[in-house]
C-alpha cells in the first residue's frame, strides 16, 4: 500500500481482525491516518440474519451491532497502524461510554464509521467513535479496547 492509497479492501480487512460472517461489520476502510484516526463503511442489506427478527416487517439495524462495527473499526485502525503485526494479539471491546443513538439504521443505509484515538494506557485504547448515514450521525460511544496476547 501507498501512502497515497490509504484505503483497505475486504480481504485485507479479514488478515486483521478474526471478525466473520455474519458478525464481520466492516466492508472497506476509506482512509486513515496511523495512531489517529479511520473512516469505514459497511452496507447495509435486507439479506443479513439480525433482519429476520429485529424486527419482522420493519428492519432495523440493533444499536449494540452499530457499536459493534465502531468497535471493530477501530480495532482495524490499531492493526493498521501495527502495519498488521499484531497477529499475536486479541482485541476486546471492554468498555462503552456516553453512547448514544440519534437515527435508526435500515437496509440499503451505507453506515460509515470514523474512530479517533484518544488515549493509549498500556494494553488499552481509548477510541471516540461515531457512525453515520448520508452524513447524519445515527450513533456514536467512547470504546475502550483492551489487547490479549494469545
Amino acid at each position: 500500500m501507498t501512502d497515497e492509497d490509504k484505503s483497505v479492501n475486504i480481504e485485507k480487512i479479514m488478515e486483521l481482525i478474526p471478525h466473520r460472517y455474519p458478525f464481520l461489520l466492516v466492508d472497506r476502510v476509506q482512509e486513515y491516518q496511523a495512531s489517529e484516526w479511520i473512516k469505514a463503511v459497511k452496507n447495509v442489506t435486507f439479506n443479513e440474519p439480525q433482519f429476520q427478527g429485529h424486527f419482522p416487517n420493519h428492519p432495523v439495524m440493533p444499536g449494540v451491532m452499530l457499536v459493534e462495527g465502531m468497535a471493530q473499526a477501530a480495532g482495524l485502525l490499531t492493526q493498521l497502524s501495527r502495519d498488521g503485526l499484531a497477529n499475536d494479539a486479541l482485541f476486546y471491546l471492554v468498555k462503552v461510554d456516553n453512547a448514544k443513538f440519534t437515527q435508526i439504521v435500515v437496509p440499503g443505509d451505507q453506515l460509515e464509521y470514523e474512530c479517533h484515538i484518544k488515549k493509549v494506557i498500556k494494553n488499552m485504547t481509548l477510541y471516540a467513535c461515531k457512525a453515520s448515514v448520508g452524513g447524519k450521525v445515527v450513533a456514536k460511544a467512547d470504546l475502550l479496547c483492551a489487547e490479549k496476547v494469545k
